[in-house]
């Protein structure tokens, strides 16, 4: 790979991360107005038309075992984000970024318990420094937060997707794939919405703009940015500069006003950013299961 090409793959990665921190701090304020469900319908429904009407020949490589795959990853998907987004909503867009951010130290050990795929001995430094971490920003009086433990199960659920994506995607068209997913999250949020009372759109131009921000940059965009980069660039690599998003949530949110950090958080953060790092980073081993996912 030129220099070139590199230089260019990082700058758009962190773009992506950058995004994706900007995605937590709108939707923590767009989920208030609009119940969450009807967001996140709103919000892969429209991402699904994106990626469709960008390749509309996508449809042409729909066949029984693809959908069958997507649907089952794409329900694994869409309870990873309503934990997501029930936690955003109990808890701050910082704590949420960090706490999500666990699915990159969870991953190996789900590949572990479900495939029995080979733990790298460096993980288990990462799980003490993230578990230190947790109960840094975790630890009040005693007691784990109830929001925690939702932020906790979705990075969990997330871990679980991506080895889900590790069996299931080999010799399948990953495009088409990926639309029958986001499809299965919007139509599986949009069908409770509509039983509870009714779908409500978006209110007003903030939510609209939060869902179509994250509709498009932190989804539709980001998938094509990401399984770009993923083709000239090391996954380990790719998943290093992607896990940047938990700070460039936590620095977006004292920007806005949206929050103020405490110290317990900050400390909580850097060693929960540090066991990412080093579970992931590059080394002369096989990476595990390292691609990130679309927030």
């Amino acid at each position: 790979m030129t220099s070139r090409k590199q230089f260019w793959a990082v700058t758009a990665l962190l773009s992506v991360a950058v995004v994706w921190g900007a995605a937590f701090v709108l939707m923590k304020d767009a989920i208030v107005k609009q119940p969450f469900m009807d967001f996140l319908a709103t919000r892969f429904l429209i991402a699904t038309a994106i990626m469709i009407i960008a390749k509309p020949s996508v449809l042409k490589a729909f066949n029984r075992r693809l959908v069958g795959k997507g649907v089952i990853l794409g329900l694994l998907l869409s309870i990873s984000y309503i934990t997501q987004t029930i936690g955003l909503e109990l808890s701050t867009a910082a704590i949420s970024g960090f706490l999500t951010g666990l699915y990159v130290v969870f991953t190996p050990l789900v590949g572990y318990l479900l495939l029995r795929r080979k733990v790298r001995p460096r993980l288990l430094v990462g799980v003490v420094l993230a578990t230190a971490g947790l109960t840094f920003i975790s630890y009040n009086g005693g007691a784990i937060e109830p929001s925690h433990l939702w932020l906790i199960a979705c990075a969990l659920l997330f871990a679980g997707h991506i080895v889900g994506l590790s069996k299931f995607s080999p010799n399948e068209d990953p495009y088409a794939l990926t639309v029958i997913q986001l499809a299965v999250v919007g139509i599986t949020n949009f069908i409770p919405a509509v039983v509870d009372g009714g779908y409500t759109a978006p209110p007003d131009l903030s939510v609209w703009f939060a869902v179509l921000f994250t509709a498009v940059f932190s989804t539709a965009v980001a998938f094509f940015v990401q399984t770009w980069a993923q083709g000239i660039m090391d996954a380990s690599r790719v998943s290093i500069i992607l896990i940047t998003e938990v700070l460039f949530t936590a620095i977006m949110a004292v920007a806005v006003g949206q929050e103020t950090l405490q110290g317990k958080t900050i400390i909580g953060g850097i060693m929960m950013i540090t066991a990412m790092a080093w579970v992931e980073w590059p080394t002369r081993d096989k990476p595990d299961y390292s691609e990130p996912l679309p927030h």
